[in-house]
């Protein structure tokens, strides 16, 4: 198993304890103060730990070798595990909802809150870190579970933070409404979270292309190491979690060799493959009167 590979499931399983952990220390800073913000804080906390699972599970899978069945491998798998932590976030901020709304009808009481919002900003305090830690993996590996879950970690930073800050106005202006209240605006949060993390998930398993930057260094290493060759035409790319593919056609003059056209073939692959962690190349190789003009120009 390559060393990336090993970096990224051993961060996955920690995200295991901590989140149980960090969900612990919310629930006890709930039953400290009776406040609905906090307890809506905390049962976001619950999804991280679900999520946290799932995302191992899909770590896992996505990183077994392709067989007969999976020839390209099992890359999108943390693309579904991301997909199902959205919906955990959206359901979690509909439990939210539900609380926020009998606290309005009755505002409860916030007992003992220095002690519950020094735990609560313990908790924040821990998942920060983490979430610097697994957004960064995320982006470093190109995993889609990890960065799913770094962003999501992060919200629940951002959560905390409000709804300390809302709560310590409450208190200091003897305003028990704004608890639930902030609730809701949690819930809000959660739900915009929710859908940023289903729709970035589902385009991955639309098989998004490479952005204009890295597209662009696709074309400028093949300009680089095409000698000998016409054109570069048709050039796709497509991301599937930390896999990436790279398909083009390259013309070449119509007398010249299988030999010598596989040479070419394979002096880019290797430029390529050193450029790209994890890239597959395809390249079909057409003569000279294919040329469409248009593409990367070689000769």
């Amino acid at each position: 198993m390559p060393q990336s590979a090993r970096i990224v499931r051993r961060l996955a399983l920690w995200s295991i304890p901590l989140a149980l952990g960090v969900m612990a220390l919310k629930f006890l800073a709930w039953q400290i103060t009776g406040s609905i913000a906090l307890y809506s804080d905390a049962l976001e906390s619950t999804v991280n730990v679900i999520a946290a699972l799932a995302a191992f599970i899909a770590v896992g899978y996505a990183q077994k070798p392709a067989d007969s069945g999976h020839p390209y491998g099992h890359h999108k798998a943390e693309y579904f595990s991301a997909v199902l932590e959205g919906v955990l976030i959206v359901l979690a901020a509909l439990m939210i909802v539900r609380e926020a709304v009998g606290g309005l009808m009755a505002p409860p009481a916030i007992e003992a809150p220095t002690l519950g919002l020094a735990i609560n900003g313990a908790a924040a305090v821990i998942n920060g870190a983490w979430a610097y830690v697994l957004i960064r993996a995320g982006r470093r590996y190109r995993s889609p579970a990890l960065s799913a879950d770094g962003h999501h970690v992060l919200s629940d930073v951002i959560t905390s933070a409000g709804v300390i800050i809302g709560l310590v106005l409450a208190i200091m202006f003897d305003q028990p409404l704004l608890d639930p209240l902030l609730a809701l605006i949690v819930a809000i949060n959660v739900l915009w979270q929710g859908w940023k993390v289903i729709a970035s998930s589902v385009d991955g398993l639309m098989d998004r292309a490479f952005d204009s930057v890295d597209a662009e260094r696709i074309h400028e290493i093949i300009k680089a190491h095409a000698d000998g060759a016409i054109e570069a035409h048709d050039i796709r790319t497509r991301l599937a979690g930390r896999a990436s593919f790279v398909e083009f056609h390259l013309v070449v003059d119509g007398l010249m060799t299988v030999e010598q056209s596989h040479a070419i073939c394979d002096r880019l692959e290797a430029a390529l493959m050193a450029e790209v962690d994890g890239v597959r190349v395809i390249i079909h190789v057409e003569p000279g009167h294919k040329a469409k003009d248009e593409g990367v120009r070689l000769g």
